[in-house]
């Protein structure tokens, strides 16, 4: 049976961030999500946007990035008009575009239900992801909620943000106690033995309603500044009215400016294999991998006493390694990476040296 899609379903794509721990393949140019980091024929915003029109009208879900790369989202997703990419002219973290496209859609459809969701994400089981988002959007028409989706930690990073819920309840939506930053390693092992954490993945639900009024209460200056764009907004002025004004905005991300200062804030336990691909090691975890656990994109390689590598080239390739074991080894045109994966998170830092010392160009 097809389900008619429900038409105040949204969505919106957040398509900015540059990925820098993925160069030199993802670069300010040419980020990650616009490349297929997986090998699999399709770019991660392709298949993030293919993940979301199985529940959600094509023509309401939004891509939100910078103003740099709105050529590059048409080029990859040619059943978008020019209404759907909301282009940032200045980079201000999540909170000031999440704010701007929630009013413009707002305006369109007052009552609209949306997901806010990264472009770069790996998901295993769609159907999951989609029956978790469909459990949150009927919460979030019948209550004044904001709500993320958690993902149960498999062992205790420390690169993510964590969310505290709420251990008395026995229902599959459970209210947010808080939000905890980053962890050090001993803090992050005692919130997996607690149990009731579970992984930011910056994931989140709420109906057009309520994530306003969260803005208005807890970001009053930040809700003025884009609240004077209302008549503009879905209009020809709107352009001009952005260009003016979104480079006022603070600098601020949505989960600081509105999810911690919220007392109505819920989380749903994803059902669903998550990866965040934010580092060639966690590619490389998802990845199959030869006899020898190397993982291989476009390359075709021999390797002797090589294992645990990650090896991506242009298309076919010839790579011979001997000798290495857990080395990330990229090579695009004009820059070769050979990098041990365990100081992969280093590889911001060596970007920067790469431009001092080179050229601005190169990332």
């Amino acid at each position: 049976m097809i389900h008619m899609k429900n038409k105040n379903y949204y969505a919106i794509l957040m398509a900015g961030g540059v990925g820098s721990r993925f160069w030199p393949v993802s670069t300010q140019d040419f980020p990650k999500q616009f490349h297929d980091m997986l090998g699999t024929g399709d770019t991660l915003i392709q298949k993030t946007f293919h993940r979301l029109a199985k529940l959600i009208p094509e023509e309401n879900i939004f891509i939100l990035t910078n103003e740099c790369y709105n050529d590059l989202v048409l080029e990859q997703l040619p059943s978008v008009t020019k209404r759907q990419v909301v282009l940032e002219p200045a980079m201000r973290n999540t909170a000031p575009c999440i704010l701007y496209a929630s009013l413009k859609i707002q305006k369109e459809n007052p009552d609209a239900v949306m997901i806010v969701a990264p472009s770069d994400h790996w998901i295993e089981d769609e159907n999951a992801f989609s029956k978790n988002v469909e459990q949150a959007f009927d919460f979030c028409s019948e209550n004044k909620a904001l709500m993320t989706l958690g993902i149960q930690p498999t062992f205790p990073n420390t690169g993510y943000g964590y969310i505290e819920y709420d251990k008395t309840s026995t229902k599959e939506i459970k209210s947010v106690n808080q939000f905890k930053e980053k962890p050090v390693y001993e803090v992050a092992k005692q919130y997996i033995e607690q149990g009731n954490f579970l992984w930011n993945a910056g994931i989140f639900m709420w109906s057009v309603k309520s994530v306003v009024e969260a803005f208005k209460s807890n970001q009053p200056e930040l809700f003025a500044l884009f609240e004077k764009g209302i008549d503009v907004y879905n209009t020809d002025l709107e352009e001009n009215f952005i260009q003016d004004n979104y480079g006022k905005a603070e600098n601020i991300s949505v989960d600081y400016a509105i999810m911690e200062k919220s007392s109505n804030v819920y989380v749903i336990a994803a059902e669903f294999d998550w990866n965040d691909l934010g580092t060639w090691g966690s590619l490389y975890d998802k990845l199959d991998k030869d006899d020898s656990k190397n993982a291989i994109v476009n390359a075709r390689t021999l390797s002797e006493d090589a294992s645990g590598n990650m090896i991506r080239t242009k298309n076919d390739k010839i790579v011979v390694v001997d000798g290495l074991k857990d080395y990330i080894i990229v090579d695009k045109d004009e820059v070769l990476l050979i990098f041990p994966k365990t100081k992969e998170q280093d590889i911001k830092k060596v970007l920067q040296k790469v431009k001092d010392t080179f050229g601005e160009h190169y990332g």
